[in-house]
């Protein structure tokens, strides 16, 4: 009989982990506490519909570009402001996580820049709406819940690290991602210039998307939560893994 299947991820008596992700004095981009009374709750794939809608395009043709117009900004502005969604469903009786796919090397999570003094919430409300939104007129609903991480560019470069290096005192970008808890059922149209991928929380699929970083704190997050299964037929025994 299909139900719902909760799992534990940290175990009974044994107190988790506290945060050590703190900023350079910014109670802001302190993650939320870890809460084991919270739950996660996971439907299955097969609950939602994909359609499709205009290509949508990134604003720089090229990585070196992107950097570009990165020191440009940071010159007028300072500090880029990102944000990310963390969309979870299950398949198969395992978590998966929804990925963007362009061309055959890039992959990312729905997201994007924050506009200047815009809200982390309401920024990611819309860059997901921009991204996945339905095209009907029907407003998407979008519960965004915890913050899985904080990550910092200290340069003009590609390495992020979760933590500001002690010698930098102006970084360069600050991307903070969120968990979004998906309706029971919904409808998601993609860009037709993207697939949408169902990637399983595994390391090795992970490393071949290049969120490698990302697996790992979609994984501390799942163990120190409740998770739901939800319609879940004949469960199977389940622990995330940590590393």
């Amino acid at each position: 009989m299909a139900g719902i299947v909760r799992r534990t991820g940290w175990p009974s008596g044994v107190a988790p982990p506290q945060s050590q992700n703190k900023s350079p004095g910014k109670n802001d981009m302190t993650p939320n506490s870890l809460n084991l009374n919270r739950s996660i709750h996971l439907y299955p794939l097969t609950n939602y519909t994909f359609g499709t809608k205009e290509p949508l395009y990134e604003k720089d043709p090229s990585v070196p570009a992107r950097f570009q117009r990165m020191r440009d900004e940071f010159d007028k502005m300072g500090m880029r402001r990102s944000v990310e969604g963390i969309l979870l469903v299950h398949e198969h009786g395992l978590p998966h996580v929804l990925l963007l796919q362009l061309g055959t090397t890039f992959f990312k999570l729905p997201g994007g820049e924050l506009a200047a003094g815009e809200d982390e919430i309401d920024g990611l409300k819309r860059l997901m709406t921009e991204t996945l939104g339905r095209q009907d007129g029907v407003a998407q609903e979008w519960v965004v819940e915890d913050t899985i991480g904080n990550w910092w560019r200290p340069n003009f470069e590609p390495p992020q690290y979760p933590y500001v290096p002690p010698h930098i005192t102006k970084p360069k970008e600050h991307k903070k991602l969120f968990l979004v808890q998906l309706q029971e059922k919904a409808l998601f149209a993609v860009p037709k210039n993207y697939k949408l991928l169902c990637a399983g929380s595994t390391s090795s699929t992970f490393e071949k998307t290049g969120l490698r970083t990302d697996y790992s704190l979609i994984n501390l997050h799942c163990w120190t939560h409740s998770v739901d299964f939800e319609d879940l037929v004949s469960p199977k025994c389940f622990n995330f893994p940590v590393g």
